[in-house]
């Protein structure tokens, strides 16, 4: 199994074969619209607009599961994004990211990198310590799971770093050759 076998529904109803990315750089993100953190989507999307032609991909999950902080329908949630940030890359149906109903995407990304895993300079996993990790819950908004080019799930970056703390692994995993 890897992160290709799944689908979600985006925001305007359209299903999305996450197998459209193979080959690309992938960046999954839970998010919401009245966070403290919500102004990291200008971030993201100059992330987006910054790589986008290089092979590189965001989708944003919206999530109403910390605090209330997503509480607006799923058009009400991209009108926010698109008026507020210019937000263009695909954001989902609003989604749960833990507990028994998690969107299936995010429990195979929680099992692929679970919470205060280690990574070496390069940003690649280091699964030695797995029995050291308490939960690979999420635990807030902009959680950020970084993808390679071959699906692996490379990087969990905590929700308080910021997107473009993210660019140098990015560039890296963008220059390597598939």
């Amino acid at each position: 199994m890897s992160i290709y076998s799944f689908q979600t529904t985006l925001s305007n109803g359209e299903e999305l074969q996450l197998e459209k990315f193979q080959g690309e750089v992938l960046l999954i993100v839970n998010t919401a619209s009245k966070c403290g953190l919500t102004p990291q989507y200008e971030e993201l999307e100059g992330l987006y607009k910054a790589h986008k032609a290089k092979g590189f991909e965001i989708i944003g999950f919206p999530c109403d599961q910390f605090g209330g902080q997503e509480p607006g329908t799923d058009e009400e949630i991209m009108e926010f994004c698109s008026a507020n940030f210019g937000v263009s890359f695909p954001l989902t149906r609003k989604t749960e990211v833990n507990g028994e109903n998690a969107h299936p995407v995010y429990q195979y990304l929680r099992s692929q990198a679970p919470a205060d895993e280690k990574f070496d300079e390069a940003g690649a996993l280091q699964r030695e310590d797995r029995d050291m990790v308490e939960s690979s819950d999420i635990q807030w908004n902009f959680t950020k799971f970084l993808i390679d080019r071959n699906g692996n799930v490379v990087h969990r970056f905590a929700p308080t770093v910021k997107p473009k703390e993210t660019e140098d692994i990015i560039e890296k995993l963008l220059g390597e050759v598939v």
